[in-house]
């Protein structure tokens, strides 16, 4: 019997929120990922266990999860009937990079009033017309997070230089699309490039090339979601091909590009099923 999947998928026009993303998986594991914005996640049925920043992490009932940009994480059922989640994509306007470390160390909240209020959020950003109600609660639930974290901020490690490694991610980044070399960041960044793969996998708990997959993933779906085609998305995104862009997609994501695509129209949207 095939794994089941339901996905849906779509871009608010709601400032701040990049994507929403509903999923149901039995099977799917995420492989090592990154994102370039804030993950909030709730998981509705079941349990998700994961790595963020190389500590085992995992949702516990009636928690929610907030897994900071830039760094890598994974995800898998811990439960065997799968599990079912909703996420938001929230942009640095709702969280800026101060954050980061906070969430890093402890990306589980207990809060069952700001879960809830999570959960009305999901709601009127999946009603057409209820945009004020959706920018209302996004204001709050962010407020909210904030308070969360800001506590830590006294205790949290001290930046440190930002090295070879940063200055390799920044670089990648700022290439996206056109692509690069590892013998011409190598020469850009006046080191060898061992010294370069081993000193960013080392920062930054994932390989530059796994790095540089998932942004482009990650532009890719948005891409989906504002209604172009996969075709067209796959070297809009830096892919090869459009199977360059299927095989990565689907290997992060769980579904083809297509598939995920048709979910971010208003039909979609309200069928919200894909099985697998």
């Amino acid at each position: 019997m095939a794994p089941q999947q339901e996905i849906t998928a779509w871009r608010p026009s709601v400032p701040g929120v990049v994507e929403v993303f509903h999923a149901h998986f039995t099977e799917h594991a995420y492989p090592l990922h990154v994102h370039d914005a804030w993950t909030l996640l709730i998981v509705d049925d079941g349990a998700v266990r994961y790595d963020l920043d190389r500590h085992q992490r995992g949702t516990p009932d009636g928690t929610l999860s907030l897994l900071p940009p830039h760094v890598p994480h994974n995800g898998t059922s811990a439960t065997p009937r799968g599990f079912r989640k909703r996420v938001l994509y929230l942009d640095a306007t709702q969280l800026d990079e101060s954050f980061i470390g906070p969430a890093v160390d402890g990306p589980e909240i207990t809060d069952p009033a700001l879960r809830t209020r999570i959960g009305q959020l999901h709601a009127a950003l999946a009603t057409p017309g209820e945009e004020f109600e959706a920018e209302s609660r996004l204001a709050l639930i962010s407020h909210r997070l904030r308070e969360h974290l800001r506590p830590r901020l006294a205790v949290a490690s001290p930046v440190t230089d930002r090295g070879i490694a940063q200055d390799l991610r920044d670089l990648l980044d700022s290439r996206l699309v056109a692509g690069t070399t590892l013998a011409e960041t190598a020469q850009l960044l006046h080191a060898h490039p061992a010294h370069l793969v081993r000193a960013f996998s080392t920062a930054f708990g994932i390989a530059p090339h796994q790095y540089l997959t998932a942004r482009r993933v990650d532009l890719a779906r948005r891409l989906l979601l504002d209604g172009r085609p996969p075709s067209e998305v796959a070297t809009a995104a830096g892919f090869y091909d459009q199977s360059h862009l299927a095989r990565h997609f689907k290997r992060i994501l769980g579904v083809p590009p297509g598939r995920y695509a048709r979910t971010g129209s208003v039909s979609g949207r309200r069928r919200g099923l894909l099985r697998g």
